[in-house]
């Protein structure tokens, strides 16, 4: 089930006045319309508005031949059919967002008038959260002083009043509490001010919310780079006005009926984890031999392990590549304890947490299985229009789904790219707990923080591209990453790392088994959306 669409639904209903019935001794939307048109008249004579703030209002009415017109202040009248979507309950009213409510901006507060303590300062993306959570832990404040003034001579977001994120994520509404104190940045968010009380601050929330005024503002937005919501294009949306004590209806339907959409958006939630948890719990039995059973013809680990060290050792007679030096490896002494060869050197050796793994099994480095580091750079000048660029945002984290294959040509990218091919193992050095793993279905060129691994004949691709994603390779790499922005794996503990290794024809069981179980939970997984 599709909740985000439900509570769309919901709300569309809610401002179509099929939520709730009708009840014909509700005063009229006209009259409502009437007081607050009234009540702003008042304000304007109080001080409490200026005048240019009604100078634009107009009123919306549909005539004898059954077709809506807008009347101006100067008397003029436009005919809007065109712009009517649908009928509306007997007793509500269409009218302009700048008839109900007052869209203003802040003043202006420059950067170095931020504070690391006061009072809130929110930006767009702090409206953005609490529209979601209804909290916030924030980051930016003003001073106490700087507030006061602010309160004092152009007035400060008061309790009913919506606010809404005017820049990038635009359309997201929070209602001002009685107990908020917070200023905002101009442009970068809008307030809707309810002064006279008389539109329902909540029925308003659900109506900017609704898929009628989100398509106005998506349509209305100016910005090149990103959307923007201006105060002009805000006062002329479109709007509907049901009779008040109709609102209030609408407003308890419908925060009854979102309760439960929220709560199966929390059980969808708990289910997904779940899933989760599942295939992280499969990973973890596959690498340790516990997945599918041992079948005593299967040709040990020790043969492939024997042959793998002798073709590496053949390489490095032919001059094909270096002997490094630090390369270790593990290997089982007569008392059935590991221990690490470093050189001459050898020492005991904490099998780390691979201490009880199935007679047929081994245990080595990951860099004695694959060319971890050992990368074909490639200047983008040098790749075909046509070529595959694979970036870090277009692998989704924990599951190594390719959200695009994009095109060199579609991609404004200059820097050195790693040659990769199909069969290869795609593996994010950057960020390491993002699990951005990727088993290569074509040849492509990718950033360089992404390594390209080859695996040895005798390694299916798959059963090392589930081992990567382990919880165990994860919390390895988590321990030796570097840099507290941009933490990497570096190449030289990438290399150390411990490979836990099976017979071939198990490891071909322990993929189709994973795959097959994934596949259900797949199924499960994709229902929930």
């Amino acid at each position: 089930m599709d909740t985000k669409a439900l509570r769309q639904k919901i709300l569309d209903l809610a401002i179509r006045g099929k939520l709730v019935p009708q009840d014909p001794n509700d005063e009229p939307a006209s009259a409502l319309l009437e007081r607050i048109r009234a009540e702003k008249q008042q304000m304007v004579k109080d001080g409490k508005l200026k005048p240019k703030d009604i100078k634009n209002d107009t009123v919306i009415f549909k005539a004898d031949d059954n077709l809506h017109y807008e009347k101006f202040q100067d008397g003029t009248v436009k005919c809007i059919e065109d712009e009517i979507p649908f009928e509306l309950p007997e007793g509500w009213e269409w009218a302009r967002l700048k008839d109900l409510l007052n869209v203003c901006s802040s003043k202006r507060v420059l950067q170095s008038d931020w504070k690391n303590e006061g009072i809130p300062f929110y930006r767009a993306r702090e409206i953005v959260k609490l529209s979601e959570n209804d909290f916030i832990d924030n980051e930016l404040f003003i001073s106490e002083e700087h507030y006061l003034e602010l309160k004092k001579n152009y007035g400060v977001p008061q309790s009913g009043d919506l606010m809404v994120s005017s820049v990038g994520t635009i359309g997201k509404v929070y209602i001002v509490k009685p107990e908020d104190l917070f200023y905002y940045k101009d442009a970068s968010v809008l307030c809707f001010e309810n002064k006279n009380k008389l539109l329902v601050s909540q029925f308003a929330k659900i109506l900017l919310e609704s898929s009628f005024v989100q398509s106005q503002m998506r349509d209305n937005s100016k910005g090149t780079t990103v959307d923007t919501i201006t105060i002009s294009a805000a006062t002329n949306y479109l709007c509907i006005v049901p009779p008040k004590n109709e609102q209030l209806r609408i407003v308890d339907a419908a925060q009854r009926a979102l309760v439960k959409v929220i709560q199966i958006q929390s059980n969808k939630d708990v289910l997904q984890a779940t899933i989760t948890n599942a295939k992280s719990k499969i990973l973890d039995l596959a690498i340790r031999g516990k997945l599918v059973p041992q079948d005593p013809n299967d040709e040990p680990a020790s043969v492939l392990l024997e042959r793998i060290r002798a073709e590496k050792e053949g390489l490095i007679k032919q001059g094909k590549i270096k002997r490094d030096k630090k390369d270790s490896v593990i290997f089982k002494g007569d008392d059935n304890s590991y221990y690490m060869r470093t050189g001459k050197l050898e020492e005991s050796f904490d099998a780390w947490q691979f201490d009880n793994l199935p007679e047929t099994w081994e245990i080595c480095r990951l860099g004695e299985v694959c060319n971890y580091g050992d990368c074909i750079n490639v200047d983008t000048a040098d790749i075909a229009d046509d070529a595959w660029i694979l970036d870090l945002d277009d692998i989704e984290k924990d599951t190594g789904r390719i959200f695009k294959k994009i095109k060199k040509f579609q991609r404004n990218s200059i820097s050195t790219k790693h040659q990769f091919h199909s069969g290869q193992v795609l593996y994010s050095k950057l960020r390491p707990y993002l699990n951005k793993v990727v088993l290569s279905d074509n040849d492509g060129y990718c950033t360089s923080e992404i390594l390209p691994l080859e695996f040895a004949n005798c390694i299916i691709p798959e059963y090392a591209r589930y081992y990567i994603m382990s919880k165990t390779f994860l919390a390895y790499a988590d321990r030796c990453s570097y840099g507290v922005k941009m933490p990497r794996l570096g190449t030289a503990d990438g290399k150390k790392a411990i490979f836990p290794l099976p017979p071939l024809a198990e490891q071909e069981r322990i993929v189709k088994r994973i795959t097959n179980v994934y596949k259900q939970l797949d199924l499960i997984s994709n229902a929930l959306l």
